[in-house]
This record gives C-alpha cells, structure tokens and sequence, in this order.
C-alpha cells in the first residue's frame, strides 16, 4: 500500500494579519467575506420576492440534444503520452477528477496505459454523483443531466478536496463510497476542507479517523506525498460566497478556492469552487483573485462557475455571471479556463429565472469577444478530458 503523508507548509499569505478580517471572532465561531465586493447579505424579504414575486421567467429544461453533451469518461488513458499529462475529467456541476503526471518511469520501457500501478496522484474535486443536492432523496433540485459514470467506474482516488458545504458540491453519498472503496482496497485516502468543516467528516458516520481530515484557512499550504506515485502542494485560498448545510448554520463553516501544484510537471491549477466576482450594487470587485495570481504567478489550468447567477441583483454577490468569470481567467492569470457550474443541475432560485442553456452561450459569447474563446477560455463536455498541455 503506498504511504500518503500531509505535512504544513509556510501560509502563502502575502500580508498575513493578527485576526483574519473574514473570522467573527477569536478562534471563530463563523465567517464572513470580508470585501466591499460582497456588497450585503440578503435578508428573508429578499429571498420572499425572488421566490414568489411576479419578476420570474420560469424556462423548463430542453431535450437532452439541446443541453451539455454527456460521453463515458476515458480519463485520458486514449493519449499516447498520457503519462506524462496533468489532466482533469469533468464529471457535472463542480465535480472534477484531477490526476497529476506520472512519475518518470524507472525503467526502460514505460507501462502500458492500463497498468494500474503507473498513474499520477488523483484528486476528487467537490464531486456529487446523488440524484439530489439535499438532505433527503424525495425533494430538492433535481439532476437533469446524468453522471458520465457510475461510482463504481470511478477511479481510485487519493485525495477528496472540497470547496464549501453546499449540498451541490459536498454530497455524503459520494464521500462515503469513495471512502468505503479506498478502505476496502486497503488504500490510503485525505480529505481536505476549509475550517470548520472536519466535525463534517468525522461525525457522518463513515468511520473517517481524525489523521484522514485536514482543514485550512485562506492561504494555508499542505505538502502532499503519495509515495511511489507523486507529490502536491495544496493551497487554500479564498473565495467570495458562504456556506451552510440548514436554514441554521449559514456561515458557521469556511468556503474556499483551491490551488493545486503538480510537483512532478510543475503545472498549477486552480479551482475556484463556488464563488461569485462583484455583486451588482458593489463599486469594486473582489481583490481576492489578482492576489491569488499574483502570489502563484499564473496557472495552466483553471475552473470557474458560469452558472446559476440568476437574478443578477440577488445572485450576483455569491454567483459569477459569465462575463464576472471571465474577469477571474484574467485576474489569476490562466492559461487555460474551464466553465463549470452549470448544465447539470437548477437551483432553488435560479431555476425560476434562468434558461439552462443561457450560461454556457454567453461564456462562448463574451470569451469571443474578447478573442479568448477556444484560445484561452473553454467549455468541456461532461465526462471529457482535458489537459494542461
């Protein structure tokens, strides 16, 4: 069994405070976007009004030929150097596998693509494979379009990385049979969150060991080691949304973006999770993203949502709208963005006000425009690979 070992590094915090401006209190007991950016939380008149005011332009989903296009993942095994490749393979909504570049191989002649032993550390980004992102199975949005494959299907993975605890990208069904998986295999597996958010995984009943947890605030970094396999940095950055899993615990547990650096390729990803880029009514945007490019330089491969940012003025604080994505791919400095967060699932709010197929036509639109469309900014279909390359 290959050892994995998490060891702190140096925060990544260019201008590290005595008390962090986005924690209520000292240790914290919740969390708060600490920028202009972020405007103002809406309060139970504003939600009343976007769910029952007459301002609702309610589209049904199309047929499946008009939405993303769904193909049974290959995880890159297809490419004649897929060894070397630092790839990701979309699987709906937020959720990504990340696998790093292999190590060089130690003899003369490299493994053949399906040696299971010759691969790169794999990383589940906020997957949700459950029919619903709720508490319960009966009621809650609804997928409507499927997983690209089964759980089953899935490959063995290292580390599960999550963003927030927002049902649509922290969904327990998933978390539970990768972990169940890994210890069968008798395999190693980690999990890394923001703060707040371990007592998650240690009180869902799956049997997940302390040592299994690592949590972060904004700009902590971990090294991670699978051995024999690869080696990672991970970061933690911030992100301008919230979080909450009931109508009692909003903001009590941190959300973050991720920073994902292959030791082996030297490529560097970033995954922004949920987040949104200026609220409407805000003068400025959020600072966090030029600062997440300034202090790592730029990235080969990013994902930022696109999606359910509908209505603009309750949304926009918490939601990018495309053409607010397009300000993160140049704030952070990417080479290479991916839109996310959308095509798979509606949201409680949004789905009253947003046609599915509306976030992917402007991404396309506003990246043209700009000349960054298919030459910097992407869209993937769900169950694709895509490389850093």
């Amino acid at each position: 069994m290959a050892r994995l070992s998490v060891r702190s590094l140096s925060s990544r915090n260019l201008a590290p405070e005595k008390l962090p401006a986005h924690w209520n209190g000292n240790p914290p007991t919740s969390f708060k976007n600490p920028w202009p950016s972020f405007s103002k939380q809406h309060g139970l008149l504003d939600v009343f009004k976007i769910r029952f005011g007459n301002e609702r332009n309610f589209v049904p989903v199309p047929s499946r030929d008009e939405l993303v296009k769904v193909r049974k993942p290959t995880w890159g095994r297809e490419s004649p150097i897929w060894q070397q490749e630092f790839k990701a393979t979309w699987l709906g909504h937020a959720g990504w596998l990340v696998e790093t570049a292999c190590l060089a191989p130690t003899t003369e002649v490299a493994p053949s693509a399906d040696s299971k032993e010759y691969r790169g550390i794999r990383i589940l980004f906020d997957a949700v494979f459950s029919e619903r992102t709720s508490p319960v199975e009966w009621f809650g949005p609804k997928r409507y379009t499927p997983t690209p494959c089964t759980l089953d299907e899935l490959p063995e993975v290292d580390l599960v990385v999550i963003s927030h605890n927002h049902y649509d990208h922290l969904d327990i069904a998933t978390i539970a049979h990768v972990y169940k998986k890994s210890k069968l295999a008798g395999r190693e597996i980690h999990f890394f969150a923001a703060l707040g958010n371990k007592q998650w995984f240690l009180g869902a009943g799956l049997g997940i060991l302390e040592n299994e947890v690592s949590e972060c605030d904004w700009w902590d970094s971990l090294n991670v080691d699978v051995e024999g396999v690869g080696s990672v940095k991970l970061t933690c950055t911030p992100a301008q949304h919230t979080s909450g899993r009931t109508p009692f615990d909003a903001g009590q547990t941190l959300w973050c973006s991720w920073v994902l650096e292959d030791l082996q390729s030297s490529k560097k990803l970033f995954f922004s999770g949920d987040t949104a880029y200026k609220a409407t009514s805000a003068k400025t945007a959020c600072p966090a993203f030029k600062q997440i490019g300034e202090v790592f330089g730029g990235f080969d491969l990013a994902m930022v949502p696109i999606g359910l940012y509908s209505p603009q003025w309750f949304m926009s604080n918490v939601h990018c709208c495309p053409e607010d994505s397009l300000e993160i791919h140049k704030d952070i400095r990417s080479r290479k963005t991916l839109g996310m967060h959308y095509g798979t699932v509606r949201g409680g709010l949004s789905a009253q006000y947003e046609d599915v197929r509306e976030p992917p036509r402007r991404w396309q639109e506003c990246c043209a425009k700009e000349g960054k469309w298919e030459t910097e900014c992407w869209l993937c279909d769900v169950g694709e690979t895509v490389t850093a390359a």
